[in-house]
Parts: structure tokens; sequence; C-alpha cells
């Protein structure tokens, strides 16, 4: 059975096909948290928490010191409860290369050359920070190359792809 993503989960349009299947791989509002927190969550962990347990890891906020250690300890019980094991924690960069908007990163500007498309500073400036965490989390090694470029379009960054 194929389930419709709940409403208030933020999520991108290049994400759509694996969120309408059971929110089967994490999408990238979890993961922007998950760098704030900390916490490194294997899809392995992810697969095995209930659709309930994924959206509200997507809809919980994380903006306040507060909000992200709700998040860390509701997520630490929730990896707990599933797997036995504690959570593998991460540093979490204070200054993280997608909050910099006075240059953009070199990972983004790699893959920009690598698939031969351009952005500005002035376009990155006017990202949203996610949008930003985005580009940055799609450049980098071990995500599909596909997704980059969709990024680009659905952010208004480039014209359609066909």
């Amino acid at each position: 059975m194929v389930m419709t993503h709940p409403p208030a989960i933020e999520y991108f349009r290049f994400e759509e096909d694996f969120m309408e299947d059971n929110i089967r791989c994490i999408p990238m509002i979890v993961r922007f948290k998950l760098d704030a927190v900390g916490i490194k969550l294997k899809l392995k962990e992810w697969s095995k928490m209930s659709y309930d347990e994924r959206a509200l890891l997507a809809e919980h906020p994380a903006d306040s010191h507060v909000d992200r250690l709700e998040y860390k300890t509701h997520l630490a019980k929730l990896i707990f409860k599933h797997t036995g094991s504690q959570p593998t924690l991460l540093t979490i960069d204070e200054d993280p290369a997608w909050s910099n908007t006075n240059d953009i990163p070199y990972e983004v500007n790699e893959k920009l050359h690598e698939l031969e498309l351009s952005l500005s500073l002035m376009q990155w400036q006017e990202l949203s920070t996610l949008q930003r965490f985005v580009l940055l989390k799609l450049s980098r090694p071990g995500h599909e190359n596909r997704n980059f470029p969709k990024a680009m379009k659905e952010f208004g960054l480039i014209p359609a792809i066909s």
C-alpha cells in the first residue's frame, strides 16, 4: 500500500518519488536536522521506523537549542527502540559551509563545473538556508548526480530540464 505524505512535511519535488512511497529515504529536511543535532541516521535505522515516526522526525522543529535537544533525545530513543544500539554521534559544525553567504562552497562549484552549470554569488545568497544545505549535500560524493540539476531547476537557478 502506497501512503501519501502528510502535508506538514517540507520536502522538495525532486524527493517526491520516495516521499510518496512511505517516506522510504531520508528527506533533506530530516538530513538538515540531523546535522543540527549531530546524529548520523543510517538508512537501515530509518527503514525500521514506522511511517508516523518518520513523519514526526520530518515535522518536529529543530530551530532553537531546546528544539534540537528534544529532537536529539527523541531520535536517540527511536534508534535504540528499533536497533538496541545508541546513535552514531557526529561533531556539529558550528560554521557549516552552507551557512556562508559570502562564498559558494568548493564542492558546489566543483559540481557546477562538472555538470557545466553556473550559479552566481547573488543567486547563492538568495537561496534559503535549507536550499543551500541541499545543494551542498547533493554536490558531495555518494549522491546521485541526477538530483543536483533537478534541485537547481526547482530552486529557479536553471531552466527546465528536458
